[in-house]
């Protein structure tokens, strides 16, 4: 197939009206073609595909809901919003429900009719019960890495969360970043317990500002922390709820174009209406955001293309930097920028069509098909 006359982001993340021209799965070039198959893309902006790695659930359907159907379901929606792969979040839920989850999310991936499962992001249980968040505390567990291990052989991990005050820790970690990427996440550690986490093999730190220790004066923490070591990746949630977007704005400056990686951590109501929904065993009502009946945010409601919209738009976000945050940076995290993750030739043709507002996504395309 021949995109012809679109405004592309290239590998370089530049914009330039060129053509894009597939074979198979595959893009095979970029510059101007000709040929049988056109899709008319004049004046329409050409976007890699969104990476969503962690993300809980939309539409109505969760990860860890037990119902086999609903990652097919999660996949189908967020190809209309420009997401072409993603890792379902699992939940600080029973073990039995952990390894049912997995099951179910193995036994999608390859029937997707819409984004693909890049491989699992395990959110819980390894985490603090003081920072849980909206992680259910009867559930936490101490690492477990034969337990890791058990779920691994089940289904691929891409992420993998803990809490480096833990004990067992460092062992578990000095295992676990053998098979995928360690994120600190849910954790009440301190700069200096943050750095040895680093250390020790955490490379991700998950929603940043959420759920860890803050950045202040004398106690710069687990974010100051993130902020300090320049190799560590940060996921940011921007919905404007989770993290003022001033805040937002000056982590952006700070970690630079290559360490940002926006997530939605997204619950089934995403894309749904205000109402109660369920999230790891638990009520969640969805307002303005997504909270659980004290009021602690439960994950979001919001997409990665409603978050790039609003970054480009309203929070002063380089344009740049807001593409590779959603596409490039969350694909190196979990080890799949080789195959996607920009618009490069000999990389899957996953890409999307949307407006030079980015308030629409037009067409979607997963490995050279169109899923919406």
């Amino acid at each position: 197939m021949i995109f012809k006359n679109g405004i592309v982001c290239d590998e370089n993340f530049l914009f330039v009206r060129a053509d894009i021209k597939t074979e198979g799965d595959k893009i095979v070039g970029i510059g101007r073609f000709e040929g049988d198959e056109v899709v008319d893309c004049t004046d329409k902006v050409i976007l890699p595909g969104f990476i969503d790695i962690h993300i809980h659930g939309c539409n109505n359907a969760d990860c860890t809901d037990g119902n086999p159907d609903s990652v097919l379901k999660m996949s189908e929606y967020l190809a209309g919003r420009g997401v072409t792969s993603f890792c379902p979040a699992t939940m600080t839920v029973p073990a039995e429900d952990i390894r049912k989850s997995f099951g179910y999310i193995r036994d999608a991936m390859g029937k997707e009719k819409g984004a693909y499962v890049q491989g699992i992001n395990m959110e819980g249980p390894f985490i603090s019960k003081e920072k849980k968040g909206a992680q259910a505390e009867e559930n936490i567990i101490p690492p477990d890495i034969e337990f890791f291990n058990e779920l691994y052989d089940i289904c691929p991990i891409r992420l993998v969360d803990i809490a480096p005050e833990t004990e067992g820790a460092e062992q578990f970690i000095g295992e676990a970043k053998k098979k995928c990427t360690v994120s600190a996440a849910h954790t009440t550690a301190d700069f200096k317990m943050g750095m040895k986490g680093f250390e020790w093999g955490i490379s991700h730190c998950t929603h940043l500002f959420n759920a860890m220790t803050g950045l202040s004066s004398r106690a710069p923490g687990l974010v100051g922390a993130c902020f300090d070591h320049d190799s560590v990746t940060a996921e940011l949630i921007c919905d404007g709820i989770h993290i003022s977007p001033a805040t937002l704005r000056i982590a952006f400056r700070v970690l630079g174009k290559d360490r940002t990686v926006v997530i939605s951590d997204a619950m089934m109501a995403s894309g749904l209406p205000e109402g109660e929904y369920m999230l790891g065993g638990q009520r969640v009502i969805k307002t303005d955001a997504a909270r659980l009946p004290d009021g602690t945010l439960a994950g979001s409601a919001t997409d990665l293309f409603e978050e790039f919209g609003k970054l480009v738009n309203d929070f002063g976000i380089p344009l740049e930097q807001a593409v590779r945050s959603v596409s490039i940076n969350p694909a190196r995290v979990i080890g799949a920028d080789r195959e996607t993750g920009s618009i490069k030739e000999g990389k899957s043709a996953d890409f999307f069509i949307t407006d030079n507002c980015f308030s629409r996504v037009y067409e979607t395309y997963v490995k050279g098909e169109r899923v919406f």
